[in-house]
């Protein structure tokens, strides 16, 4: 059902999701335009992330706090 309300960033492979679930949450296309353009630093980032570092426990809690990272940006920019 959350991929109905939040679907993933077409960015990403449907391999990659599978992979790592966690890369669903750095989509931005829903977002108003004001938000956009601070989640979509988080996704380009996500995506260099899992470019260049093997897939392991570190990479996962590097996605991980990117995410928290991204949800506060995006939550401080609502409230300006």
């Amino acid at each position: 059902m959350t991929e109905t309300i939040h679907p993933a960033p077409e960015g990403f492979t449907e391999e990659q999701l599978q992979a790592d679930p966690i890369l669903r949450y750095f989509h931005f296309a829903h977002l108003p335009e004001k938000l956009q353009v601070t989640s979509i630093k988080f996704y380009e980032l996500a995506c260099y992330i899992i470019a260049v570092l093997p897939r392991n426990p570190e990479r996962t809690v590097a996605l991980r706090k990117l995410l928290e990272a991204k949800d506060a940006a995006v939550r401080a920019n609502v409230t300006n």
